[in-house]
């Protein structure tokens, strides 16, 4: 998986924005100019919001800078939204050309998307079991780049501003609070960890001085000097005394008042906000019940394709071939070093497949990662973090090295085409080479196309021999069985008013996960609603497509040209997609006929 849109836009710390002209101003142009204009405000709006992301993309005017996370800037927001959106209505997409009527639709359902959701009181929830303002900013040192002077200036100025930060975090959690709007006890076990493994006495050894490793040859030894002592002064005297400010709140004022029930439904408009999620991840109009319904089919078609294998393999079934595998010890690493290794070759063998598989690839490089020390326990077993070639980095592939005996070496073949290539990191980095205007490059990622593709990237698998072995293939079932169960258990939780063990107890029946994979799993589903719903509605409309495809062209079907014409526009909703890949099958259809006919 991707951070969610936390990754999407990196350190995602608010900052408010100035007043968009008035829609008058935009009727008196030409269509066009309007629009091109609007975009320029919009991206100018969205980089003015998120100023750690605007480094991240090598656009250093808001350097030094934080976000807003206060209700105030909510609210301010949610006004500018609004009068971006009334500029957007009012440009005649008749006046347009195709493509900007594409950029167009596409802005509006985006910025309406984040309008609807800022009317809900769930905004003021600013954390999860698998994120909070806390670990994005410990996130900070591989977010930015670290080249020259200004760029270590401006980090020492966030260092600086983290204080501020943290202090509103906590004012909008005690509003949350006030509100009733607290994530559920049972999901929250141990969050505190993620808090307290920021606060250490050895200020040198901090996550926060990882920067300060080796000197770039641009700062001199004085310079340098200068630079360590006053960053060693700021985690000292402001960072690391913010962290504990909010172990403190946490622990004496929230955890105390967590609720006991997990699902959505149980919040003010929890019904309507559960709803409002299911549209927002799968960019449908399915309803809990109808995904709730596609996610116990596709079950129940995965389970007896798990199965086959597990007979094939010698077993009386899926789930004695499943207790095998969780127990045999060749099957996991002995170390987060070997577990790396294995992880790192195996992605650069399917690097070396792709060629066959697609005709436009990405020029930005990725690498494997370890999941930093203070996430891993709480989070999922691996996630990618998109890079961006202006900044200097690379994407990311992280992988989760903790409880390695729950970490099966027969499923990273799934899990690295997934989070890599050609899953997330092909995708995402592609996008953000694509003739494209800057917020659909690096914003704009609809979480159905993007774990959807990602998803279907683990079919794969297949075309390049990865799954050439039972566990293997076991593997790969038991991850799409996975992104199935992720339908029933997300729906169950947050609209049939299920209990975590009822959702633990459906995973373990039916994935061959480890009960440690299984719990984090759950965790995120409660306190993250919706967004596990993205996945298996995604990949299902994208292999319907590849289907219609084959019938449509038949022997003129050609593989590379269907991915390539998947991803092309980067990140769509999934009517948009559907459109285009009908327009690409007509006029292959017709291309192909042409070519017969002469």
């Amino acid at each position: 998986m991707t951070r969610g849109l936390l990754v999407a836009v990196g350190l995602v710390l608010l900052l408010g924005a100035g007043q968009p002209a008035s829609t008058a101003e935009v009727q008196g142009r030409p269509e066009s100019e309007a629009l091109a204009t609007l975009l320029d405000d919009h991206w100018t709006y969205v980089l003015n919001e998120n100023p750690v992301l605007a480094t991240s993309l090598g656009v250093r005017r808001l350097d030094g800078r934080l976000g807003d996370q206060s209700v105030a800037a909510m609210d301010r927001q949610r006004a500018s939204l609004e009068a971006l959106i009334r500029r957007a209505e009012a440009i005649d997409p008749a006046r347009l050309s195709a493509a900007e009527r594409v950029n167009r639709a596409i802005l509006i359902r985006d910025m309406k998307t984040e309008h609807d959701g800022l009317a809900f009181g769930q905004r003021l929830m600013l954390f999860t079991t698998y994120s909070a303002w806390h670990t994005q900013f410990a996130g900070l040192p591989d977010a930015v780049p670290f080249f020259t002077r200004a760029d270590y200036d401006s980090y020492l100025g966030r260092l600086a501003e983290y204080p501020r930060l943290n202090a509103e975090g906590i004012a909008t959690t005690r509003a949350a609070l006030s509100g009733g709007f607290v994530q559920p006890c049972a999901a929250m076990v141990g969050f505190e960890k993620t808090i307290e493994a920021h606060i250490v006495d050895d200020v040198d050894q901090s996550v926060f001085m990882r920067p300060f490793g080796r000197r770039p040859d641009s700062i001199d030894d004085a310079a340098w000097a200068d630079l360590k002592k006053r960053a060693l002064s700021l985690v000292r005297d402001k960072v690391i005394p913010a962290y504990r400010d909010f172990l403190a709140f946490y622990t004496g004022e929230y955890a105390p008042r967590c609720r006991q029930s997990v699902g959505a439904s149980a919040l003010p408009q929890g019904a309507d906000y559960y709803r409002y999620r299911a549209r927002a991840m799968t960019t449908t109009e399915l309803t809990p019940d109808q995904i709730h319904r596609i996610g116990l089919d596709e079950v129940a078609r995965i389970q007896k394709e798990m199965d086959k294998v597990a007979f094939a393999a010698g077993f009386a079934g899926r789930q004695t071939y499943a207790r095998y595998l969780r127990e045999e010890p060749r099957f996991y690493a002995r170390s987060p070093d070997e577990l790396l290794l294995h992880a790192g070759a195996l992605a650069k063998r399917i690097d070396g497949e792709l060629p066959r598989l697609f005709g436009r690839l990405p020029r930005l490089p990725y690498t494997v990662k370890p999941i930093p020390a203070d996430q891993a326990e709480g989070t999922t077993t691996a996630y990618y973090e998109p890079g961006a070639g202006s900044a200097g980095r690379a994407g990311v592939y992280r992988v989760n090295t903790s409880h390695l005996d729950q970490r099966p070496l027969y499923e990273l073949p799934s899990l690295t085409v997934h989070e890599a290539v050609p899953g997330h990191h092909l995708q995402i980095a592609l996008q953000q080479e694509l003739n494209l205007p800057d917020f659909r490059k690096y914003t704009s990622f609809f979480t159905a196309f993007v774990e959807g593709w990602a998803l279907y990237a683990e079919t794969l698998g297949h075309d390049m021999g990865l799954y050439d072995k039972p566990e293997t293939q076991f593997g790969r079932l038991s991850y799409e069985m996975w992104r199935a169960c992720r339908l029933v258990v997300d729906t169950g939780l947050h609209a049939k008013g299920w209990t975590k063990q009822q959702a633990i107890d459906f995973m373990t029946a039916n994935t061959a996960l480890s009960p440690h994979n299984i719990e984090a799993e759950v965790n995120r589903y409660i306190t993250w609603p919706g967004q596990a719903l993205a996945y298996k509605i995604g990949e299902l409309r994208i292999r319907a497509l590849k289907a219609r495809a084959q019938a449509a062209l038949g022997p003129a079907f050609d593989l590379r040209a269907f991915h390539d014409a998947v991803l092309e526009n980067g990140a769509v909703p999934l009517d948009v997609l559907e459109a285009h890949i009908d327009g690409w099958i007509a006029g292959r259809k017709q291309r192909h006929q042409q070519e017969a006919g002469s």
